[in-house]
């Protein structure tokens, strides 16, 4: 597989849905969670959205309960967490695994084309290599995603981007959707 247009995923509801159906668009594909300490990340995101779907941008949320267990209850609690507190409208998937022998194929993909390079300088940045490298061993080399709210940026043509770290600024994340979004 070349694209994420390849891949098939499922719906919150458990419908299956063609990524191929997002072609043409830039994509800003996340792993979420609604108990964790990134889960703010929600409101930029969904500002981000709302600022730029018109222009051709689609933000796809897959809750993931892999990490300290931050994404509990089933597909509707939360997705209607997330469009109570946050007020979400981007579409949200089915919650899936994406590390160790159930990862999910897409983020199997996603992690390959673009891997994990660290969570960048700082005391804070520190923290979360030593606390991700205690909840990330039991995967050992299927740790293909280290925290909630890593982001992929997949260009039109459906071609990985880069990859955003959860500790990464979103002002950061959001210039380099826009500059996506330009070409």
């Amino acid at each position: 597989m070349s694209t994420v247009y390849d891949f098939t995923v499922k719906d919150r509801k458990g419908n299956e849905v063609s990524l191929g159906e997002y072609a043409g668009k830039v994509l800003l594909i996340v792993n979420t969670a609604t108990k964790c300490g990134f889960t703010p990340h929600y409101d930029p995101l969904e500002a981000m959205y709302k600022d730029l779907r018109e222009k051709g941008l689609e933000i796809l949320d897959f809750p993931c309960n892999q990490f300290a267990n931050q994404a509990p209850g089933d597909a509707e609690e939360i997705h209607d967490f997330c469009t109570l507190k946050f007020g979400t409208e981007f579409p949200q998937f089915k919650k899936i695994d994406v590390n160790g022998e159930n990862a999910d194929p897409l983020f199997v993909f996603l992690a390959t084309e673009k891997p994990f390079e660290g969570f960048g300088k700082g005391v804070k940045n520190a923290a979360m290599n030593t606390f991700t490298a205690m909840n990330n061993k039991k995967f050992g080399d299927k740790a293909y995603i280290k925290w909630n709210f890593t982001k992929f940026l997949i260009d039109r043509e459906g071609k990985v981007v880069t990859r955003f770290e959860p500790t990464a600024d979103m002002k950061n994340v959001r210039a380099a959707v826009e500059t996506e979004l330009a070409k």
